[in-house]
């Protein structure tokens, strides 16, 4: 099933917060809404949740307006956290999946999955407020998912996540994937949207400046970021032909290069007589492209 969005606007009085935004997410597909904050991505995410109306364009799921279905289909993790402080871990999770109308032992079944798998198993009778920023963010996930959702929103999913619990997430992410879920994901960290994400709309005061494949954006910009390793000085790989700028890392020399043809020559110039232990030619970073593109900046 697919998520299509066609030329979405969203206007408040005098500001548009959406502009003309389309893209499409498919089954089994992971896909990036990108951008700064007030970029538009969080009233993107309520037009499709129906909290908020359109001031034009169509949202259909599987061909059908997403308003007129049923709503329980869709989960949400908001970037505000929205759990009850006082509230046992195991009942918040059964409120919340009674809320999507699931029986109460269809949802134990999947909350004791969930608490077991991410490490919560001796949090159950724990209030919530008492659990750390971490564990809240996975009941807070839980809740998101437990009553299986075919098109799944996240919205700063890694907020407050040590590397091992995002290592956590990510799998379960990846996971419900696999399965056929629909997944619209919102992240200010380049990195995890480019482990994640198959396709991604790059978002700018409400418009898309980029919507289509990870590896098509960067092809718009070629090979252009070049490491090497050897008996090299900034300033002398500075003077190659082609080089912009050049940054020290350690024993690593990063060059960022004018063309992606520049390369050849350079290859040419540093392995004259000389023992190279690193040549590798790569494209630019989503985090470099993302402020190229977002903010302006040369990278």
């Amino acid at each position: 099933m697919t998520l299509e969005i066609e030329q979405l606007t969203k206007q408040f009085q005098d500001f548009k917060a959406v502009n003309g935004l389309s893209f499409k997410a498919d089954s089994g597909e992971i896909f990036g809404l990108i951008g700064q904050n007030g970029a538009g991505k969080t009233t993107t995410f309520r037009m499709i949740l129906n909290l908020i109306t359109p001031t034009d364009g169509i949202i259909r799921w599987d061909g059908r307006s997403v308003h007129a279905l049923d709503r329980d289909m869709i989960g949400y993790l908001p970037e505000e956290r929205g759990l009850y402080p006082k509230m046992p871990v195991r009942e918040q999770l059964l409120f919340f999946g009674r809320l999507r109308g699931k029986g109460r032992s269809e949802i134990m079944k999947e909350a004791d999955y969930w608490l077991e798998r991410f490490g919560l198993t001796d949090k159950t009778k724990a209030l919530t407020e008492t659990l750390s920023k971490g564990n809240q963010q996975k009941v807070q996930l839980i809740a998101s998912l437990i009553h299986k959702p075919s098109l799944l929103i996240l919205d700063e999913p890694f907020s407050g996540l040590d590397p091992v619990n995002a290592g956590l997430l990510k799998e379960a992410i990846l996971d419900l994937k696999n399965k056929g879920a629909t997944i619209i994901f919102s992240s200010h960290r380049m990195d995890h949207v480019e482990e994640l994400c198959d396709h991604l709309c790059l978002l700018k005061r409400g418009e898309s400046l980029f919507t289509g494949s990870i590896h098509d954006l960067k092809a718009q910009f070629g090979k252009i970021s070049l490491t090497v390793r050897g008996p090299f000085t900034v300033e002398n790989l500075s003077e190659l032909p082609g080089v912009v700028s050049v940054t020290k890392n350690k024993e690593m020399f990063r060059l960022l290069l004018s063309r992606e043809e520049a390369a050849r020559d350079i290859f040419k110039a540093v392995t004259r007589g000389e023992f190279i232990e690193r040549f590798s030619l790569d494209y630019l970073s989503l985090e470099e492209i993302f402020k190229r593109k977002v903010g302006g900046e040369h990278v």
